[in-house]
């Protein structure tokens, strides 16, 4: 966890919104000492190894070794993604404010993750189903197709998002597999398994104001001028101004954008402390 967006709370250590990475708010999934144990990574195992992506429409497949050399901006989702009832989980199209384009999930924790990754990842592109991976395990070929490859300013995020109690031995290797190709190319890998506590519900409360507003009522300068005097109560805050209740949607846009901050890991509420960006409250 980064310790330029901590700070100690009368609680425990707080995340706080202003400066938050992703990591900050996520709960990882923490691989164990055997689930990569079988994983072929002897002599020529980059090469053993594949990736299959979709480029301009058709399949490329890629040794690991010459992973670098994907156009990856070019690629589309390896795998499409089907509705039809009674299936088990929510997939859907999630429009991300920082690409401003939509991203496929297949599940309700997938698009928690979408939204986090919006709000705090520095994103620049998230590609959906990136490419399916053919590795060898214990003797056999096997095959994962990662949930998401994230371009981000200080690199690329290859993600798995899997709820910690749906973690199943079949799961691991496949984990494990993803998490070596990460190391042997330089991107961050994870298993997103949960949230810290209050961090979804308020990423979803922000999110509410996060698109473009009016500037008409000159409603956030007067926010941002009034916290330039010390931090407050979110609710002081926009009863400071002449319009409280248009101020609230103001002050949610004014957390979104990063502008203000609040902790994120207590409910967010009027009681909420806010600052500005650079003044997290000691």
């Amino acid at each position: 966890m980064s310790a330029s967006s901590t700070r100690e709370t009368g609680f425990g250590p707080g995340v706080w919104s202003a400066a938050c990475t992703v990591d900050d708010l996520l709960v990882a999934y923490e691989p164990g000492p055997t689930d990569g144990a079988g994983l072929d990574v002897g002599p020529g195992w980059k090469r053993r190894w594949t990736t299959t992506w979709c480029l301009d429409g058709a399949e490329l497949v890629c040794p690991v070794a010459e992973l670098e050399g994907v156009p990856v901006g070019r690629t589309r989702p390896v795998r499409g993604f089907s509705w039809h009832p009674r299936q088990g989980h929510r997939p859907g199209l999630e429009l991300l404010v920082s690409t401003g384009r939509l991203h496929g999930f297949e599940s309700l924790e997938e698009r928690r993750f979408l939204r986090a990754a919006d709000f705090a990842g520095s994103v620049r592109d998230v590609l959906s189903q990136p490419f399916r991976l053919r590795y060898r395990a214990s003797g056999r070929t096997r095959t994962h197709i990662p949930d998401y490859l994230v371009v981000t300013r200080g690199g690329r995020w290859l993600v798995d998002v899997r709820p910690l109690h749906l973690v199943k031995d079949v799961d691991r290797p496949g984990f494990a597999a993803a998490a070596e190709l990460a190391r042997l190319v330089g991107w961050q890998y994870s298993v997103v398994a949960g949230w810290r506590p209050h961090v979804s519900g308020a990423i979803e409360a922000l999110r509410a104001e996060a698109r473009p507003m009016s500037h008409l009522l000159d409603l956030q300068e007067r926010m941002v001028s009034v916290l330039a005097d010390g931090a407050m109560p979110f609710g002081d805050l926009v009863r400071a101004t002449p319009y409280p209740v248009m101020a609230r949607a103001h002050a949610l846009h004014l957390l979104w954008h990063r502008r203000i901050g609040v902790d994120l890991a207590e409910p967010l509420g009027d009681g909420s402390v806010v600052a500005l960006a650079g003044g997290a409250p000691r």
